[in-house]
């Protein structure tokens, strides 16, 4: 394989026709390039609403929903449709924009962290703001600072609302000491959703050699990380509707201490300044090599790759920007091999690319997507969608694949020659044998579904 191919494809989303021409012998300036200047946001991306305005939408039609139910008024659909209106236009928005982007790898980095600091839109009100706390936490931070990402992250509502940590009260805070005066038998109002997460999933991991005791004291500190416009029973408070807001009335607190350091800080600085430690701890550089290694790799990356972006990530202070190029400058991911499956998000943006073609369908990526077991923004779980070919195996899978495939050389490839699109988006990587068992299709439509469900093309 061309390391023009791997540059589109195992580190951008899939060629488009013309790419690897683009790419030529200079694949690493190519990636590296993406990765200069500011964010280079997609058009529509910009005129997405503000996820503070749909959250006051969202809020009032809710309240409008309580009422209804006693009244059996239509409201209750409407709140239904108006969250599936904007679950629908952002997902629409996100994938027109990646198939679509001169910067895949850019590209593939957001949806990597939007990935790892996932919100899943099974729990209400997600589905309305899960595309909008991508474009407004991760996006802008995707090639700075890890501690500035985490930190973003972890004050936005859409994360704060997913984990509930609107209604944690810490137990000696303002309201939390008047609430447990009439609760003998218990401390009243500690969630330790948002904490054990950030400690888990965001930054150390499993084995970051925490205890419960920190995920306690971690919860702690970070009491009163709310919501403008929502108290800690999802009733209209103080501060801007729909914008993180810092609630000393519920806030814990004193001194705290976490993995052994003492936090005296007071109010929001406090829970900030551990997020920075937590964004410069050994296990979390480890952590995060280790992900973005399993991603652009392989499902078992080598030990080498994975030491040699750590020592990036310390070296440079959580410089995201410097990590990526000592991934783009390792061996490892320039293996000629096919060393990772595509999920299906990677199956339906590659084809989407290699087609050359953004569909005007609002439902047309959400239903290829739901067909294959990856609903955007759906990953049920805040351990986020899993990242190797054990999940995304299987024959059951494989035939959704190829159903989807054919649908799709029926509608957009019946005009193209399958056998000159594989030769123009897989190069070399184009194996002889599948090249000619498309040549050998019956028909234009059966050689594109052949081409699509090729070895060559499901892997990347």
């Amino acid at each position: 394989m061309s390391k023009a191919f791997i540059a589109a494809t195992r580190f951008g989303l899939g060629a488009r026709p013309g790419d690897l021409e683009k790419i030529g012998d200079k694949p690493e300036k190519w990636l590296l390039d993406q990765l200069a200047g500011p964010s280079r946001a997609f058009d529509e991306i910009g005129r997405l609403p503000h996820s503070s305005s749909v959250f006051v939408e969202v809020q009032r039609v809710r309240r409008e929903r309580r009422d209804a139910k006693k009244a059996g008024d239509d409201i209750v659909k409407n709140y239904g449709k108006l969250v599936r209106r904007h679950y629908i236009d952002q997902s629409n928005v996100r994938y027109r924009a990646a198939a679509a982007s001169d910067t895949p790898f850019h590209e593939r980095l957001v949806h990597f962290w939007s990935n790892h600091f996932a919100v899943s839109a099974d729990k209400q009100p997600i589905p309305a703001i899960a595309g909008l706390y991508e474009n407004e936490a991760i996006r802008p931070n995707v090639c700075g600072n890890f501690a500035d990402l985490l930190i973003a992250v972890e004050q936005h509502p859409a994360m704060i609302l997913y984990l509930d940590n609107q209604r944690s009260i810490g137990p000696l805070s303002k309201l939390g000491k008047r609430a447990n005066q009439r609760r003998s038998d218990q401390e009243f109002g500690l969630n330790e959703n948002l904490a054990r997460e950030i400690l888990e999933l965001h930054t150390l991991g499993v084995d970051g050699g925490y205890a419960q005791t920190d995920v306690t004291t971690f919860a702690k500190i970070i009491t009163g990380w709310s919501i403008g416009g929502a108290s800690d029973r999802g009733r209209f408070a103080d501060g801007v509707p729909g914008k993180f807001e810092f609630r000393e009335a519920i806030h814990e607190p004193g001194s705290q201490e976490v993995l052994g350091r003492t936090y005296g800080q007071s109010g929001v600085d406090q829970g900030e300044a551990v997020l920075r430690d937590l964004a410069m701890h050994p296990a979390t550089a480890r952590f995060i090599s280790t992900k973005l290694a399993r991603h652009f790799v392989a499902d078992e990356p080598a030990e080498s790759v994975v030491d040699v972006l750590q020592a990036s990530y310390l070296k440079s202070g959580g410089d995201l920007t410097a990590v990526y190029t000592a991934l783009v400058h390792a061996a490892e991911p320039w293996h000629n091999n096919f060393a990772k499956y595509k999920t299906p998000h990677d199956f339906v943006l590659s084809t989407l690319r290699a087609f050359d073609h953004t569909p005007e369908s609002p439902r047309f990526i959400v239903g290829a997507l739901d067909l294959m077991g990856q609903t955007p923004f759906r990953p049920g779980s805040p351990a986020g969608w899993p990242d190797t070919a054990e999940q995304w195996g299987g024959a059951d899978a494989l035939y959704k694949r190829i159903e989807w495939a054919n649908t799709v050389a029926r509608v957009v490839g019946s005009r193209i020659n399958p056998v000159e699109l594989g030769d123009t988006i897989l190069g070399n990587a184009f194996n002889p044998e599948s090249r000619k068992a498309v040549s050998r299709a019956e028909s234009v439509q059966q050689g594109m579904t052949l081409l699509l469900a090729s070895p060559d093309f499901q892997r990347r």
